[in-house]
């Protein structure tokens, strides 16, 4: 996994230094009686089963959890564990391998292990003395825990925490039953407080820049509206209820849910915290959606009715053009829209086809003063706050006056391009580049008001290298996860005539990269902000600041 192998090689001191030692508590997960429970049978999926009243044929699932996994084994169950020499790992016998000379450690083996620091992707690193380092879940720097090993490699291993001997006091109970080992993937940190998640935040933004760019620079991840005590609305809990975009995977029995970390089972989850109020509603996980691959739902941010919008995503069958259906037999008299069956941008479905089953094609968001219409199945922020921050930040960024020119790369639906365009105002000029065509014409439709913005459908790394790209003092930049094209680096440091530009990231490891690459062609790293736009989860946004 890139970002992560690096990490193996030194890091920060863990947040908070090392605790100290309380009694030994178990990984968050279920208890004795709730793994002993019997699951009720599904009413979906079940022969003899028939539809509850009132639902149709599409019916609704019986109450019932998934079988729960075993979040760690009690002290008193625990098979009496030796130390091979001097290494700072305890392996239970049981696991140790078969025949001397072979993989130091295997799939499913227990070992005992100090957590030192944390690493990219929601991963806290272990390096027991003599052993291959361990890149550890459900774990927190400062901890000693039974790290089950769940792949090798012949570099490193991977493992979850199933039993934590010695806690962190950032350490709390998590918010969702199913986040913890061999439950959801959908979150990284529920099990540490939102204080300890962003100085772990900080950490990786900060070890990747050292690592990858040679960049020494003090980080503070910052909470976004709504994720501090003195900002959430009344009865909502910091860091929950902020995802406003859920795509769920469809099992094969119809079950909506999400997948496992590193893997294609679909859990069960019946409610996801993480998401908005407005899909919470919708109840997906509730309805049989048998044939289905994924179902993707988004609700906006603007104050609208029916803002909302529920896709379903299905292979398109051999020779056919035939419907995905909502249980058998949709939600009521639902409104469809059928898709042309084109690709579809990052995180989508390739070859999939999309079916609109409830709400409507285009969602309303609202950020930087302006209502904005976006295409459901376009980019926008998921955290209903962060539009409005980041366009914030990248304003300050660029500090643009009247007459500027400004060139907007990755614009999507215009959100960065419609920020700064009042303040360079009519005597200067916007110009924004975006490839997705759903996407220009939404920008197109949002910008219209303001003669002196132009959105151009291209691809940004040929415009890139071509004339296309009018002279502009200011320049942002939000690409994809990947970063900035090679021809983007090429354009910004070569000869063109930017002097500050805003770069908004969501990955850290390829930011430090291409400042690494923008810092050979002469720009200069002036200011870092990052916002915690995904809490419980590794991920962070970035806004850094660049001048020559």
């Amino acid at each position: 996994m890139p970002g992560i192998v690096p990490s193996a090689q030194g890091g920060s001191n863990p947040p908070g230094g090392r605790p100290p030692v309380p009694p030994a508590v178990p990984a968050a997960g279920p208890d004795r009686k709730e793994r002993d429970r019997i699951r009720p049978a599904r009413g979906h999926g079940d022969p003899a089963g028939s539809p509850a009243p009132g639902r149709g044929l599409a019916g609704r699932r019986a109450a019932g959890d998934p079988p729960a996994k075993p979040g760690g084994k009690a002290q008193a169950d625990r098979p009496e564990r030796r130390r091979p020499g001097t290494v700072g790992g305890a392996v239970l016998p049981s696991a140790l391998p078969a025949e001397a000379g072979g993989s130091p450690f295997t799939v499913s083996q227990d070992v005992e292990v100090d957590i030192e620091d944390v690493a990219q992707g929601g991963w806290c690193v272990a390096r027991p003395e003599g052993l291959p380092v361990m890149f550890v879940r459900h774990a927190l720097p400062g901890e000693r825990v039974v790290a089950r090993v769940t792949e090798v490699t012949s570099k490193f291993a991977r493992a979850d925490a199933v039993e934590i001997l010695r806690a962190s006091p950032d350490r709390v109970t998590a918010p969702c039953r199913h986040a913890r080992p061999g439950g959801c993937g959908g979150c990284d940190w529920q099990h540490a407080s939102l204080p300890a998640q962003r100085a772990l935040k900080a950490a990786v933004v900060a070890q990747q820049l050292r690592r990858l760019a040679g960049i020494d620079h003090e980080v503070t991840v910052e909470p976004l509206p709504g994720d501090s005590p003195g900002t959430a609305a009344p009865g909502a809990a910091p860091g929950l209820g902020w995802r406003t975009r859920v795509q769920f995977a469809v099992g094969p029995d119809g079950v909506a849910g999400l997948r496992g970390h590193r893997s294609h089972e679909v859990v069960d989850i019946g409610d996801c915290p993480l998401a908005h109020p407005g899909i919470r509603e919708l109840d997906i996980p509730g309805d049989d959606w048998t044939g289905a691959a994924a179902v993707e739902a988004v609700v906006g941010s603007a104050d609208a009715p029916e803002n909302v919008a529920v896709t379903v995503i299905s292979a398109a069958p051999p020779g056919g053009r035939g419907r995905p259906r909502r249980g058998q037999q949709g939600r009521g008299a639902v409104r469809r829209r059928q898709d042309a069956g084109q690709p579809h941008g990052s995180g989508r479905l390739p070859g999939h086809k999309r079916t609109l089953v409830e709400g409507r094609p285009y969602l309303a968001e609202q950020a930087a003063g302006r209502i904005w219409q976006v295409n459901a199945e376009g980019f926008w922020q998921v955290h209903p706050a962060a539009a409005e921050t980041l366009s914030q930040a990248v304003i300050a960024a660029l500090a643009p006056e009247p007459g500027d020119s400004v060139l907007d790369l990755y614009c999507g639906a215009g959100l960065f391009a419609g920020a700064v365009a009042p303040l360079v105002g009519p005597g200067g000029a916007v110009t924004g580049i975006e490839s997705d065509p759903a996407a220009v014409k939404s920008a197109r439709q949002n910008l219209s008001d303001l003669p002196w913005v132009t959105v151009h459908r291209a691809d940004v790394a040929q415009a890139a290298t071509g004339e296309d790209l009018p002279p502009a003092r200011l320049v942002i930049a939000d690409p994809p996860r990947a970063g900035l094209a090679r021809e983007v680096v090429g354009y910004l440091a070569g000869d063109s005539p930017a002097e500050r530009f805003a770069y908004v990231s969501c990955d850290p490891a390829t930011l430090a990269r291409d400042l690494a690459l923008l810092a050979a062609g002469g720009w200069r790293l002036t200011g870092l902000r990052a916002f915690d736009a995904f809490p419980m989860t590794h991920h962070v946004e970035c806004v850094a600041t660049l001048t020559r």
